[in-house]
């Protein structure tokens, strides 16, 4: 189907590749941790939005361009970075709050989990390159319909990381669920977890294309 190749190889290679923890992987288990199963599920499909956004830069060539650009990798790498550090600065510095304040926090706080997901996501120019590198190898090359074979494969890649990134959500919430009456415990995994966003923000603005 429009020149696709290797089906069921390409979406077993992108669950490997989904299941090594990265900035997203983190954001869902903070965002687990401190709002249980909805934030965490509002996280993962924030950044599945994002990945939206490569996947159909990588369809219409905008990936390419940035990836051939040395001034628009730049300037993306450094917003992408520069927001990873902030969450990173907002989760080292947060305090816990009382039982009634997180609910309330927790509710009105999901559409920024979610936009803070996608732009985790979308600001990340390794993910651009990623998919004009790893999709074309699942497409034959006398193919007359490849912007629809492109646009095919990533969102199936996107929707098994979605599910992948869910199951991390589910897991992590279970997780912390037990953890609910130690706020000195979670306070220090916030700050872990802002910590690894201050290193995989200063490590994406200094990459290398």
């Amino acid at each position: 189907m429009f020149g696709i190749e290797n089906l069921m190889l390409f979406i077993i290679s992108g669950l490997l590749l989904n299941m090594p923890p990265g900035s997203d992987v983190l954001y869902i288990l903070s965002r687990s941790a401190s709002n249980g199963f909805k934030g965490g599920a509002v996280a993962a499909l924030g950044i599945g939005a994002g990945c939206g956004v490569h996947v159909i830069g990588a369809t219409v060539g905008i990936s390419a361009l940035i990836a051939s650009s040395a001034t628009l990798f730049t300037v993306v790498k450094w917003l992408g970075g520069a927001y990873l550090v902030y969450i990173g600065f907002k989760m080292i510095f947060s305090r816990q709050k009382n039982l009634q304040q997180a609910n309330v926090v927790a509710e009105t706080s999901l559409k920024n989990i979610f936009w803070q997901g996608f732009m985790t996501n979308a600001l990340n120019p390794k993910v651009a390159i990623f998919f004009i590198a790893f999709l074309p190898q699942f497409i034959s090359a006398s193919t007359d319909s490849y912007p629809l074979a492109m646009l095919t494969l990533g969102i199936i890649f996107n929707v098994n990381a979605t599910l992948w990134n869910l199951c991390v959500a589910w897991t992590a919430s279970a997780i912390a669920s037990k953890l609910n009456h130690s706020g000195i415990i979670k306070t220090w995994l916030n700050r872990f977890a802002g910590s690894l966003f201050l290193y995989f923000g200063l490590s994406l603005a200094i990459t290398e294309r």
